[in-house]
């Protein structure tokens, strides 16, 4: 699904990376916005009105007054003690793009950042001066405030960056004066602009539901494989009866499929052999696979909307006034990935279902898919493999989003976990990339035991692709590397993009 630009400040999935660059582009020269903002902070700061955050404490704090002479003091004590994630890295690609998404929303000119910090950050950014973030510690509402504030340790000598090949981190400081950069001071609002929004929680949405894209077609593409190499029936993707179920992701999925199935041989040579109905993981591929595509692209739509928000607080408005909200809450994101979390695990559910019904011997096909069975177990394993990430799958799926834990003594009494719903969808993402790699894997050898009939073409074209990297196996070998091949054709793209070159009606 691609998105259109509708204005400057759009940026579309899955083209996110290159309009994220773009719009930095426009960023190194185009400062009006940041100004226009910042000047209305200035001119605020010359009250004695309360601004939250910017001349208040905050949080439980929000009532102390700062006095001015300590606000430079203020936004650099917020970073230090709001920087107090936990556990693994987040991948360097994340963090790129958490840091990317910060200055895009900054950018608009409703957070009142200083012109020097904005500038620095887009510094970082052109360098690929990437900070190193802990990936734990965001409870998702008043910000991803602990991962956004290790982002920002780097503007004022700590923290860490990324080494350029993502493996290593090094101390800030060090990058720095290699670099010969130094730190800056920052000034009133910039600390809390800087660690106020929902890029955690937006990075990891762009980085998966990118990728999920793709894989919907893709689990459409092993689909076909597997119905074809079951000799199963192509009329439950008849168009006429989806008209009368017409969800859109249905719709699109059985049509996907009878454009795969085109000229089969396979097809003819069974089309009168009186089976009545295939089991449900052939026969409702349309229903389980379109039920998935429409919650993938609802949680797209959703994340499209909030990569181009400002989800800062307080808010700097064109005319001056500065309100206090709640946008930096992360209850859309959380649903929505709950929900993306779901539909990618039910893509791999179903998968693993027809790959046990590709070794039990149906219509022909040895049984685990090998002649001399015994001596050697077949297939039989990467199935068990296929069921246990399933498995996992179920558990990681449980939503994020129907807890909440009071936090600032209750001053931020519902908070929406969508960061830890975040970190799962990754997770279940990486287990559906091999549970369609056991299939992939499975159907193709399958498919080897149905020639010198021909499969359907797009089918024959995802075949012939698979072959070109991993053999047909004759007996029992170290699968893991083929495995691993499979995997790799998927998550490159490389398979889709050969069967989207000779297929332009598939979606």
């Amino acid at each position: 699904m691609y998105l259109e630009q509708e204005q400057l400040y759009t940026i579309g999935i899955p083209s996110v990376y290159e309009d994220l660059c773009t719009r930095m582009d426009q960023l190194q020269s185009d400062y009006t916005a940041v100004e226009r903002s910042r000047l209305h902070v200035e001119n605020a700061l010359q009250t004695d009105t309360p601004h939250y955050g910017i001349n208040t404490g905050f949080g439980y704090l929000k009532h102390v007054k700062i006095p001015s002479d300590q606000l430079a003091q203020l936004q650099h004590n917020l970073l230090l003690s709001h920087a107090v994630g936990v556990g693994e890295w987040i991948p360097k690609p994340i963090c790129r793009l958490m840091l990317q998404l910060k200055v895009h929303a900054l950018g608009q000119g409703y957070s009142g950042v200083s012109l020097q910090t904005f500038k620095r950050l887009l510094l970082l950014e052109r360098h690929d001066l990437i900070p190193a973030i802990p990936r734990q510690g965001s409870v998702g509402a008043s910000g991803d405030l602990a991962p956004l504030a290790h982002m920002a340790l780097p503007l004022i000598g700590h923290g860490f960056f990324w080494d350029k090949e993502g493996v290593e981190v090094l101390p800030a400081d060090e990058v720095l004066a290699h670099q010969g950069i130094p730190p800056i001071s920052l000034q009133a609002k910039d600390g809390l602009a800087l660690i106020n929004g929902t890029q955690m929680m937006a990075a990891y949405g762009v980085f998966v539901l990118e990728k999920a894209l793709r894989y919907l077609t893709i689990a459409d593409i092993l689909a076909a494989m597997s119905l074809e190499a079951l000799q199963g029936s192509i009329k439950p993707f008849d168009e006429r009866i989806h008209r009368l179920r017409p969800h859109a992701g249905q719709i699109r999925v059985a049509g996907n499929i009878r454009t795969l199935l085109l000229d089969s041989e396979i097809l003819e040579a069974h089309r009168n052999c009186g089976k009545v109905q295939d089991p449900y993981s052939l026969r409702c591929v349309p229903q389980v696979h379109g039920a998935s595509r429409d919650s993938i692209n609802h949680a797209v739509s959703v994340l499209q909307t909030e990569i181009n928000s400002v989800t800062d607080n307080p808010l700097v408005l064109e005319d001056g006034d500065i309100i206090s909200g709640g946008h930096f809450h992360g209850q859309p994101l959380a649903l929505a990935f709950d929900l993306a979390s779901i539909a990618l695990a039910e893509l791999g559910s179903i998968s693993e279902r027809r790959t046990y019904l590709l070794l039990e011997g149906h219509d022909g096909l040895p049984t685990l898919l090998m002649h001399e069975t015994g001596i050697n177990s077949g297939f039989m394993i990467p199935q068990y493999t296929a069921a246990a990430l399933v498995s996992e799958n179920k558990v990681l799926c449980h939503p994020s989003s129907v807890d909440s834990i009071p936090t600032s003594l209750g001053q931020e009494d519902h908070v929406s976990m969508g960061s830890i719903g975040a970190q799962k969808m990754l997770q279940v993402m990486h287990n559906l990339e091999h549970i369609l790699a056991v299939e992939l894997f499975t159907a193709s050898q399958a498919l080897d035991f149905r020639k010198p009939l021909k499969p359907g073409k797009g089918v024959a074209i995802a075949h012939d692709h698979i072959r070109s990297v991993v053999p047909h196996g004759e007996s029992d070998y170290y699968f893991k590397d083929d495995l691993n091949k499979c995997k790799e054709v998927i998550t490159s793209g490389s398979l889709l993009d050969s069967v989207l070159t000779e297929l332009t009606d598939l979606h």
